[in-house]
């Protein structure tokens, strides 16, 4: 017990260290992310923390790539990430950590909507960053025309397939920790439903100012921890 909490502070510390030093997060959005992690390794463990670790490092590398790029299109993150993001980012996870803690009997899948918080947030992250350097043709997800890349609500094919693989990553990170099952499939599908809905309120709302990205991204979010409830018991109620 003692050695996992010796474990998880050293984790904690070197993380907020890095995040402050790198530039990649204020110092209160560290001590934010730090506050969140240990909610979610009340919740989930080591594995919680893995996948909210490895969501951090994968966007902290994909937010790299190409940044000249990105600023010419006006879609590189500027400074260090700031606790508002933090929180629109992984805030639902930690909300599931808490609820884990009083309701104990709904640990499975509660821990389940955590892994599909973190795989819709990689791959909204991986897509938007990624997908706007490597895309090749760029649509509006509503209309499904021709759009200009960097806008709100628009994807490309590319980007699509490189945020699915995000998702692909977290379920593997949640199967090493948890169970090789079919719950892998569902975080997949859970995550990959939420970012795209991410691209939905984007052209339906932060395009026309109603709601600002730290609110996309949280619903982004809450929408795929939602669908992996709703996945959950349908599977539950058909399969056993």
């Amino acid at each position: 017990m003692w050695l996992s909490y010796g474990l998880l502070a050293l984790i904690l510390v070197a993380g907020v260290a890095y995040s402050i030093s790198a530039r990649k997060l204020t110092v209160i959005a560290a001590l934010t992310g730090a506050a969140v992690a240990i909610l979610v390794f009340a919740g989930a463990g080591f594995t919680g923390l893995a996948m909210m670790t490895t969501f951090f490092i994968l966007g902290s590398a994909a937010t790299s790539v190409q940044s000249k790029t990105k600023k010419d299109l006006n879609a590189d993150q500027k400074g260090g990430r700031t606790a508002g993001q933090v929180l629109a980012n992984a805030g639902t996870a930690a909300l599931c950590g808490i609820l884990i803690l009083v309701f104990p009997a709904q640990t499975q899948v509660l821990q389940l909507m955590i892994a599909a918080i973190f795989a819709s947030a990689t791959a909204d992250t991986l897509s938007s960053e990624l997908g706007t350097v490597y895309g090749k043709r760029f649509f509006n997800i509503i209309t499904l025309k021709p759009d200009l890349r960097g806008l709100d609500g628009v994807i490309s094919l590319e980007g699509t397939l490189i945020g699915v693989i995000g998702s692909v990553i977290i379920a593997v990170v949640y199967a090493i920790g948890m169970d090789w099952t079919t719950n892998l499939i569902w975080i997949i599908v859970a995550g990959t439903l939420g970012n795209l809905t991410d691209s939905v309120l984007g052209a339906v709302l932060e395009r026309k100012n109603l709601i600002n990205n730290d609110t996309v991204n949280f619903l982004n979010t809450l929408i795929a921890a939602l669908f992996m409830l709703l996945l959950y018991f349908v599977y539950n109620l058909i399969c056993k």
